[in-house]
């Protein structure tokens, strides 16, 4: 079982704040390190954000595909 670092439930969180609150929490991630990600809907516009931004830097795992909450494992690669 994965342990996780960083929880982030992204409803929290106002829509403009949302993925640069996200990009933080991992930015502050150790190495080999995971945080959770909880959203109300498919965060895969995120997944490519972190495609581009954080290339070769991260893991993404779906740990739940909705169709009411969708959670995340996202790993900061060693």
């Amino acid at each position: 079982m994965i342990q996780f670092a960083a929880k982030i439930n992204a409803p929290d969180f106002p829509p403009r704040e949302k993925h640069p609150r996200i990009f933080q929490m991992f930015d502050e991630l150790k190495p080999g390190e995971f945080m959770e990600l909880s959203n109300d809907h498919d965060p895969r516009p995120l997944q490519y954000q972190f495609m581009m931004e954080r290339k070769n830097q991260f893991t993404w795992e779906y740990l739940e595909e909705g169709p009411e909450v969708w959670r995340v494992s996202i790993g900061k690669t060693e």
